[in-house]
């Protein structure tokens, strides 16, 4: 067995008694969560899944989580995890697109899970956070402690290679459509394998997950490191600045990740001056790169970051600035993972040298081999020797350290989130007063970026800002609704029509 499921049980024999994972009030051991994952694949088996089929899981961050993916991995079933910040209708793509029949989510979230999950191929629904016998649900949803009461503490392992997919994750897609990237186990084994060997991460380590699971950044740089070196996670659903802060001084936390606007909103808490921030040793951040003015209040306490850069295809690791470089190499994102290889090519796929500017390809075993159902986005996405295109501009210095210099996707990065402008322009052409629309992000102090709307009216239309945030409200995820809609009679277009999308930046950002 070489599945990510095998890793509770595998732990169980080595930490015994070790809590793996911290939630509220409720501690979790090693041996507990095996025994868990052992009974929810079998209960999960008792009720028809088996390998290949997938299990989505709509909820923050929870034990339940976790013990699903694992159960998921057991059984060779893959495990399709959504964000819970997307509409009703974003869910109700997700579930279709990945074929998922069974949907475990959270009860804070059962009105979105049955709006989403309505047209879809879903006729299991299992509930956490719901006590046992109450039937409050109109579809009748299983409470999930009654689901996992229900299964045999047996440990079953399905043969499952590292080659096998073990998760689905939808990345926003260009076209419009977000896109399942297939993370087999290996892609997850190999990236946690670069973490622990660039991030020297113990066995004594205490993680605080503030990013949602659901991102492949939180799983994968900072859970199953982690849960592979027998360390303890202490899991938060929402971000708070403040009890982020009490929970570091209170479990001792050693290693945080997160976004540059996480850290800027914990540094400019109240607490800040006064809590006790002794433990950290490891502070890594991705999304984008620090700013100054953050590298130094945190240098004022006497800690550094790691900075990142990778994507879902890259489970999610390419590269890795080390804290002792965060001066000299500032405005670098590092250099490639231990176990994976960077490049920069040109137009016609020849490798370029140091300071030329290219286009960033990534390859090693953390690399995604494929699109769920996508097929055609081969050709697009792998280069033919092999390679993944990130579709990102950027330089390596002599030193093989790599600077990204723009987006040729134009990809929006807001709080950590990202937005690709064709999903929302895609829902902003459907108003019948709208010629054209190009949607570009706003430079912003607190989230890096903020999606801004700049939209040419038809002829003998009119049209209002309310009209256009009105008609996307409720269809899309809050943080990809524009913060702004700009009108203007000039759109400006490259010769064959394109809009210049360089130039709407360069006017109204």
């Amino acid at each position: 067995m070489q599945g990510i499921g095998s890793w509770p049980h595998r732990r169980r024999l080595k930490s015994a008694g070790v809590d793996v994972l911290v939630s509220g009030d409720r501690r979790e051991t090693y041996d507990e969560l095996a025994d868990r994952v052992d009974r929810l694949s079998d209960a999960l088996a008792a009720r028809g899944i088996a390998r290949g089929d997938r299990v989505a899981y709509l909820g923050e961050n929870d034990p339940a989580f976790l013990e699903t993916l694992f159960a998921c991995g057991l059984l060779g079933a893959v495990f399709v995890p959504l964000n819970t910040r997307w509409a009703a209708p974003e869910i109700a793509y997700g579930l279709r697109d990945s074929g998922s029949r069974t949907l475990v989510f959270a009860e804070a979230l059962a009105d979105l899970a049955h709006r989403g999950s309505a047209d879809s191929a879903v006729t299991d629904r299992i509930v956490v956070g719901r006590a046992d016998g109450q039937s409050s649900d109109p579809d009748g949803a299983l409470p999930y402690e009654e689901l996992l009461a229900a299964g045999r503490p047996v440990h079953r392992e399905e043969p499952v290679t590292l080659d096998d997919p073990a998760i689905i994750l939808y990345t926003s897609g260009t076209t419009g459509r977000p896109k399942g990237a297939v993370l087999t186990h290996g892609n997850l084994t190999w990236n946690a394998f670069n973490a622990v060997v660039d991030y020297d991460i113990h066995a004594d380590e205490t993680a605080l997950m503030i990013s949602p699971m659901f991102h492949v950044a939180s799983l994968g740089m900072g859970v199953l490191p982690t849960i592979l070196k027998g360390g303890t996670i202490v899991l938060e659903a929402k971000f708070d600045p403040g009890r982020a802060l009490e929970l570091i001084q209170r479990h001792g936390v050693t290693y945080l990740s997160g976004v540059p606007t996480t850290y800027q909103m914990l540094a400019e808490h109240p607490d800040w001056p006064t809590t006790d921030l002794g433990t950290l040793r490891r502070l890594t951040c991705g999304g984008s790169t620090v700013p100054l003015r953050i590298l130094e209040a945190y240098e004022e306490r006497g800690l550094a970051f790691t900075q990142g850069y990778g994507m879902t295809e890259t489970a999610p690791g390419a590269t890795a600035l080390m804290a002792s470089y965060s001066r000299a190499k500032m405005g670098s994102v590092g250099l490639p993972h231990f176990f994976t290889s960077v490049r920069v090519a040109g137009p016609d796929g020849t490798e370029l040298p140091a300071g030329e500017v290219g286009e960033i390809q990534i390859a090693g075993p953390n690399v995604v081999p494929e699109y769920w159902g996508r097929p055609e986005a081969a050709a697009e996405s792998w280069t033919a020797d092999g390679w993944f295109r990130s579709g990102d501009l950027g330089h390596l210095d002599e030193d093989g350290f790599l600077y990204v210099s723009d987006r040729l996707k134009d990809m929006i990065i807001s709080g950590g989130e990202n937005i690709y402008p064709a999903e929302v322009e895609q829902l902003v052409t459907e108003l019948e007063a709208v010629g054209s629309v190009a949607v570009i992000g706003r430079p912003d102090e607190r989230w890096g970026e903020v999606p801004v709307a700049v939209v040419a009216i038809r002829p003998g239309y009119t049209l209002a800002a309310d009209d256009v945030l009105g008609h996307l409200d409720g269809r899309l995820a809050r943080y990809k609704i524009p913060k702004d809609v700009i009108f203007t009679d000039d759109m400006p277009r490259t010769a064959s029509g394109k809009i210049r999308k360089t130039d709407l930046r360069r006017q109204y950002t």
